[in-house]
């Protein structure tokens, strides 16, 4: 067996190998190095159809390597993030609510997030009360139904700040680490509101 006989044998062993990759990053890895293998064994053995695939993919896999790399810097990065609910403050607007107003109702459309900056709401399905600095809303916003799970009212007088769904899907697709805040938050929330309804108070 010749030399470039037993580099055209790696090449094949590397496209099986790249078979067994358990992740999307080594399986590049692999790819990459099946590629360099094909084209030495296309350039050695003339086989220029071989040469001309694996010189396109070539670069290809390496665009692909590298962005799947920054992908995975940015997933640490925002599990590694502990965001303020005050991050959102500039993107939000204000709204004044009177003591024994509803907000929502459950089963309303669910189209924005409220932050409260003072006073006092309550989600009466649940009895609980929500205060100054806490959000609300976000598990009808994010649900598929984007429907409301709880009513909201104002147990006071209350500010709140409001932002839409689409600005906050903006948002989210710029700042990785606000999606996975928000989505500890909904877990959060419909773990809470799970525990609350289950319990049942003696009489």
């Amino acid at each position: 067996m010749t030399l470039i006989d037993g580099i055209g044998y790696l090449a094949s062993a590397l496209v099986l190998l790249t078979f067994c990759m358990s992740t999307m990053l080594s399986l590049r890895a692999v790819a990459i190095c099946s590629n360099i293998a094909f084209i030495s064994y296309g350039i050695g053995a003339g086989l220029y159809p071989v040469l001309i695939l694996h010189l396109i993919l070539f670069p290809l896999n390496i665009i692909l390597f590298f962005r799947m790399l920054k992908l995975l810097r940015k997933a640490k990065l925002a599990a590694a993030t502990d965001l303020s609910s005050t991050w959102l403050q500039p993107f939000m607007e204000p709204r004044h609510f009177k003591a024994g107003e509803t907000i929502f109702r459950k089963g309303q459309h669910a189209d924005l997030l409220y932050m409260i900056i003072s006073g006092e709401i309550r989600l009466p399905e649940i009895d609980q009360r929500l205060s100054a600095g806490e959000l609300f809303g976000e598990v009808g916003l994010f649900s598929l139904e984007r429907r409301r799970t709880q009513s909201a009212v104002a147990e006071t007088d209350v500010d709140l700040l409001w932002i839409s769904a689409g600005a906050l899907k903006k948002l989210c697709e710029r700042n990785p680490g606000l999606s996975l805040y928000f989505l500890r938050l909904t877990a959060t929330r419909m773990t809470q509101n799970a525990a609350r309804l289950v319990f049942v108070p003696a009489t």
